[in-house]
């Protein structure tokens, strides 16, 4: 009969493989809390503070004294909120009642978004 030749991969197979070396576990050290720096609070655009003038039609909702188009925009909420003319289903609608739709040039429904175009027409 005929020998059958082993080749190296065959040997490799067949040999008793050695054992692994077990690492050993290492100690994670404990994680010192860093100080996080100081933030220095934001100074604000002056272009946001500037007061500005309001209309006649924006005035019955804000008041008509000048003021900056941030406190405009707060009033403006204040005003929808207390009125609750926020659409109940799709909170970024404002139903616009009397005074609003004056505002709105006359649109019944406005998107927030929308809303802050329509109103920056009323300001100079």
């Amino acid at each position: 009969m005929a020998q059958k030749k082993t080749t190296k991969k065959a040997v490799k197979k067949t040999s008793k493989a050695t054992p692994k070396k077990v690492a050993k576990k290492k100690v994670a050290a404990k994680k010192v809390a860093k100080k996080k720096p100081v933030k220095k609070k934001r100074t604000p655009n002056p272009a946001f503070m500037k007061p500005m003038e309001i209309s006649e039609e924006l005035a019955k909702v804000v008041g008509s004294k000048p003021l900056p188009r941030t406190e405009v925009t707060k009033k403006l909420w204040a005003y929808i909120k207390k009125n609750k003319l926020q659409d109940p289903v799709n909170k970024r609608d404002i139903n616009a009642d009397a005074n609003l739709k004056a505002v709105f040039g006359g649109k019944k429904k406005v998107s927030m978004f929308e809303m802050t175009k329509l109103v920056s027409k009323h300001l100079s």
